[in-house]
């Protein structure tokens, strides 16, 4: 595995097992996604709970036929597209053009709802932490007494 991380994560292996695969889906993720990172439309994270979060898109311009979302491959791809009208602009300062938007997700990151209003587009994310992923506590218990074994010295032992 070391082979495959920079120098900064030499030693990674001695503290991560069984973190290979996830190593290299984030490598190909961020070779993907850094391609050709897009500037329009603008958008804003927020955490708004312990484990919920919305993406929201200014797609200013845009109608809800014109917003496709999906969820492949552990990313969401929201696109939009618009027909140009035709009309005759002195002036466009408002950007009308088709964009891609891919965010990585966690795998345990699920879509919930997405809306539009006033030109916004919110995505609604939630962390389904499922249960035996949870922590949980683990009792240590004693032997119990029958079972207790007793040490014995051996004197012929040197």
């Amino acid at each position: 595995m070391t082979t495959l991380l920079p120098t900064m994560f030499k030693d990674f292996d001695k503290f991560f097992v069984g973190f290979d695969d996830t190593y290299n889906r984030l490598a190909k993720l961020h070779d993907d996604v850094t391609k050709y990172v897009p500037n329009y439309p603008p958008y804003n994270i927020k955490k708004v709970e312990e484990n919920k979060y919305v993406v929201e898109l200014a797609v200013a311009g845009f109608a809800k036929q014109d917003i496709e979302i999906t969820f492949e491959d552990g990313k969401l791809i929201v696109k939009g597209s618009t027909q140009d009208d035709g009309d005759n602009f002195l002036f466009r300062g408002i950007a009308n053009r088709a964009f891609t938007r891919t965010f990585a997700l966690d795998d345990q990151i699920e879509i919930k709802d997405a809306e539009m209003f006033n030109g916004m587009l919110k995505i609604f994310l939630e962390r389904i932490v499922p249960e035996h992923k949870k922590p949980k506590k683990i009792e240590v218990k004693e032997k119990s007494t029958s079972a207790k074994q007793l040490l014995v010295e051996d004197k012929d032992v040197k």
